[in-house]
């Protein structure tokens, strides 16, 4: 059995045993649901209920895990998938953190200029693993993996294999370029801030989906305030998972230290223990 089931098991042992015990869960948490309301007395709840879940997800989000501040909504909704992530891609977590101390300075002066948030730099690692000459089977380019169509958009060099023309003349493929690809992409994220109401979530998963996979989802759901959350369902599994990529790549390299010595735990028990054992 996994360390991450065994967590698990026991995490759901100890919120039972206290439920048993009457033990009053509002002492953890003073936060109110998406709409404003408050929580409901969990001393009352059935372990089956849809309260007794959220409960559950709240306590699970109360760990000694910090999140950035623009990522700090739902949090029990991102949790348990970034442990799951961060325990099967260990390797690859550390691997892009140490290359990212080259890529990410760079990026983030760019992203500073076009007044976006600096937890976007990490989609560069997402979309190509910090490699200017990766080509998707898509026919998306270099660092950022850019399209033709938006390379075009944004007034980037094209430079296609078969143009001998231009490599004769030694023309470059723009997409290629640390410097100009970054510029682009920076663009076009600041142009999808305006056309998804400054929702990062929603911004990152258009970056990976389009524009048109978003407002798609969205119009399912029904309503135009929607968030990621709201229409994560309506999403393809790749926009899906790209976005929770996101979120998980923040919130590791936000608790690297721990992470890099293998101290970063995510049942709420556990983590108190660990607390008391440092203090």
């Amino acid at each position: 059995m996994s360390l991450y089931f065994i967590k698990k098991i026991y995490l759901l042992f100890c919120i039972t045993f206290a439920s048993v015990k009457s033990v009053s869960f509002n002492s953890f948490y003073k936060g109110t649901t998406k709409k404003g309301t408050t929580n409901k007395d969990t001393t009352k709840l059935d372990n089956n209920s849809a309260d007794f879940t959220r409960e559950y997800e709240s306590l699970i989000s109360k760990t000694h895990i910090k999140y950035p501040v623009i990522l700090q909504d739902h949090r029990q909704q991102s949790l348990e998938y970034i442990e799951k992530y961060s325990d099967k891609k260990r390797r690859e977590l550390i691997n892009i953190h140490q290359k990212g101390k080259k890529y990410f300075p760079k990026i983030a002066e760019v992203l500073k200029r076009y007044q976006l948030p600096q937890e976007l730099k990490v989609l560069i690692a997402l979309e190509s693993g910090f490699n200017g000459n990766a080509v998707s089977k898509a026919g998306a380019v270099g660092y950022w993996q850019i399209m033709d169509g938006v390379a075009k958009e944004y007034g980037l060099q094209i430079v296609k294999a078969k143009d001998t023309a231009a490599i004769r003349l030694k023309k470059k493929d723009d997409r290629k370029s640390l410097s100009k690809s970054t510029i682009c992409a920076a663009k076009y994220l600041r142009d999808r801030r305006s056309d998804f109401n400054n929702d990062l979530l929603l911004m990152v998963a258009s970056y990976n989906g389009g524009i048109g996979t978003v407002w798609k989802a969205i119009k399912k759901y029904g309503k135009p305030d929607a968030d990621f959350w709201d229409i994560k369902k309506y999403l393809p599994a790749e926009t899906r998972n790209y976005v929770m990529n996101f979120i998980t790549l923040n919130v590791i390299f936000e608790n690297y230290e721990k992470f890099a010595k293998n101290q970063l735990v995510f049942t709420p028990a556990l983590a108190n223990n660990q607390l008391n054992n440092t203090t």
